[in-house]
């Protein structure tokens, strides 16, 4: 590793002269990657469904090709999944990244181009490190290992050819062996199915490795954390790795956590990136700690549009390219990707934070969401799960809502809700344990932060007595008209309101 530090510092600094030059041409580099697009795609089955190879402009792209979600594009990825090709993208398609998310499905593959892995992928982990060391020239990262806490893969039984698994297991299952060296753990540990037994691998795995920077979930870094103190009793993770200094972290919001990562990391001279790397791509990084939002990547095999908040779902909602968007306003992003998802609107809400560079922040999703620990419940998977629950204990619920209760440094992280019934179940315990049981069915994330309760355990549930929502949104003086109950909350703000209401 010492003889190679120099020559990836070397690479990584001409990566900063590309990102650059996007930086400077923001609209001339969409153009481009636009175009490019185009022109790879036009002899695609969808290419030629909506003419590509006759569209002149981005305009005239937007007038002829309509909005997508998984839903939508799904007749075409499932072929694909069953080993056609040439359907959405020219290149040849055998990896698909599983996740969770979409309202009728448990779990959604979004195909992975070498295109996606190599121009996207790939080339936005180089330059968010790039990022780093720009403005960190004194950075030790180079000189040892990035601790990878990834996912796992299996055969897909549509296709003996087709793979699927999560997003990080795909990339490391296809990443250059050069990659390979720089990461840890081992490939065989790192795309273990089995959490219980992985965690445990990978901590005794690693303990002697020169760890300098880690990438993955807050979640599952925490969970490893506290099985690494417990093998070698440190007190700290200084003193198993005391070469540490970077954490990539990205998929739920960082700051419940900053805290606790402090108390396991005592060091100032320790930082936290944010990045913003989906299934569909991986879009942003934090090129400052001191500038809010994260740089959005220009370059990299995707062309962007938004849709603001306040015209989503409409008929015809004004749709946005970078020329056209302004700070602190809430936009759904709608991404067209070199893996073939053609104005696929991914279901996050950003805001620009700066413009000249263009940086973002996640603001929410285009639906209520809980994911405080990567577990993407939508408001369809708590309905869904609440009305088995109702069906299996003779419960009838007038309304609900859910929050976070986030990892302390003594118990794991679990969903707190409140539920007003109209008919109480035969037993609250009976309910609980069937919504949850549900809600693992319907969605794959939860079900895998769940198991054995390694991050998320069981839901905690109080009854609210009848009435009580109305007598908040009363108190609220927002009873009546369009007026809701948040039914999922990404923080205990609003919960927090409701569970005094809980006692009266």
């Amino acid at each position: 590793m010492g003889i190679l530090s120099p020559a990836i510092k070397s690479f990584l600094k001409l990566r900063t002269s590309v990102i650059d030059n996007f930086m400077l041409n923001p609209i001339d580099t969409q153009k481009r990657v636009f175009n490019d697009l185009i022109g790879s795609a036009q002899f695609t089955e969808y290419g030629k469904k909506y003419g590509f190879e006759h569209l002149n402009s981005i305009a005239e792209f937007q007038q002829k090709v309509p909005l997508n979600n998984y839903d939508s594009l799904k007749p075409y990825i499932q072929r694909i999944l069953e080993g056609e090709q040439n359907i959405l993208w020219p290149s040849e398609i055998t990896w698909f990244a599983k996740s969770s998310g979409t309202t009728s499905d448990k779990s959604k593959f979004i195909p992975v181009s070498k295109e996606a892995l190599d121009d996207n992928h790939y080339k936005s982990g180089k330059d968010a490190v790039a990022l780093y060391l720009s403005k960190h020239p004194d950075s030790k990262i180079t000189s040892g290992k990035c601790l990878v806490i990834g996912g796992s893969h299996q055969l897909n039984q549509l296709s003996e050819d087709t793979f699927y698994g999560d997003l990080s297991a795909v990339m490391m299952q296809n990443m250059p062996w050069t990659g390979q060296f720089l990461r840890t753990p081992d490939l065989s540990i790192a795309l273990m199915e089995e959490w219980e037994a992985k965690i445990e691998m990978i901590a005794q795995s690693t303990i002697h490795e020169n760890v300098t920077f880690i990438t993955g979930v807050p979640t599952w870094t925490i969970v490893l954390f506290k099985r690494i103190l417990e093998i070698t009793g440190a007190k700290n993770m200084l003193e198993v790795w005391p070469n540490l200094e970077l954490y990539l972290h990205g998929g739920v919001s960082f700051k419940p956590y900053k805290e606790q990562f402090k108390l396991y990391i005592p060091s100032d001279k320790m930082h936290y990136i944010d990045s913003y790397n989906a299934s569909e791509g991986f879009f942003a990084s934090q090129d400052s700690e001191e500038e809010e939002g994260m740089l959005l990547f220009l370059n990299h095999g995707i062309f962007y549009e938004f849709i603001p908040m306040d015209e989503f779902g409409s008929e015809n909602p004004t749709v946005l390219t970078l020329k056209g968007v302004k700070q602190n306003v809430n936009y759904a992003m709608v991404i067209s990707t070199n893996t073939g998802l053609w104005r696929y609107v991914i279901g996050d809400t950003v805001q620009f934070t700066t413009i000249s560079p263009f940086r973002i922040k996640i603001t929410g999703r285009t639906t209520f969401f809980l994911n405080a620990f990567g577990e993407e419940v939508i408001v369809d998977n708590a309905d869904d799960a609440i009305a088995e629950a109702c069906k299996l204990t003779g419960a009838v619920v007038n309304d609900y809502s859910a929050a976070p209760v986030f990892m302390t440094g003594k118990t794991n992280g679990t969903h707190e809700w409140i539920i007003e019934f109209e008919k109480l179940p035969c037993s609250l315990d009976v309910f609980v344990t069937e919504m949850d049981t549900a809600l693992k069915a319907i969605n794959s994330d939860y079900e895998a932060k769940r198991y054995k309760d390694i991050a998320l355990r069981m839901p905690i549930v109080h009854i609210m007595p009848k009435g009580g929502f109305s007598n908040w949104l009363k108190n609220k003086n927002k009873l009546g008209g369009q007026h809701k109950v948040p039914r999922l909350s990404n923080n205990r703000a609003i919960i927090e309101e409701l569970l005094p209401f809980t006692q009266k």
